[in-house]
């Protein structure tokens, strides 16, 4: 019988005990960016901050809106939301279908490929909007010339982020092919 479960297993070495620890990680990802998200959140109300924050256009344009809603909508939503919703996918499709994931390894992959993403995303979106901020207020004629590397550093980010998303939903749709077959 332990055999026969065994290769139904995903391709990595794991056990029956094991096989779903590797979701851990986006667990912990998930907790550790709905924190930030708060902090974020939190800070972003406090009056000082705020008025800061309103001065350099958040949330309807100029410096501020990198910070407030950008930044704060994309750590809970991609770094909280949507890497918690991979894993319960990622756990789910074998106990609901009996088959298991098509690839562990393309697991491994989205959810690296959105960490890391959502990581440079949120941070560029804070460096910019803090740094252009700044600007705005002292010397908005400097603003084009620091400007000018957000759209390539953003883009990079978000490229990372649909690489994991694209490789999520290859998995997702792999791991469902053809559940409804007759046998």
């Amino acid at each position: 019988m332990s055999e026969h479960i065994t290769e139904l297993l995903p391709e990595t070495n794991t056990t029956p005990e094991n096989e779903n620890r590797y979701l851990a990680k986006f667990l912990i990802t998930s907790v550790i960016s709905f924190f930030v998200g708060t902090v974020h959140g939190v800070l972003q109300v406090i009056p000082g901050i705020r008025a800061w924050l309103d001065s350099i256009g958040s949330p309807y344009g100029g410096p501020g809106h990198m910070i407030d809603p950008l930044a704060h909508a994309h750590i809970n939503l991609v770094g909280g939301v949507t890497i918690l919703g991979m894993a319960i996918t990622y756990y789910l499709i074998p106990k609901i279908t009996g088959k298991p994931l098509y690839s562990q390894r393309m697991a491994e992959h989205s959810f690296w490929w959105t960490a890391i993403g959502v990581a440079i995303f949120y941070t560029s979106l804070m460096i910019f909007g803090i740094w252009e901020g700044q600007l705005w207020l002292t010397r908005p004629e400097e603003i084009p010339a620091i400007h000018r590397f957000y759209g390539p550093i953003i883009s990079i980010a978000a490229t990372g982020l649909a690489i994991g998303f694209w490789i999520y939903l290859a998995n997702v749709l792999l791991s469902l092919k053809g559940i409804y077959k007759k046998t």
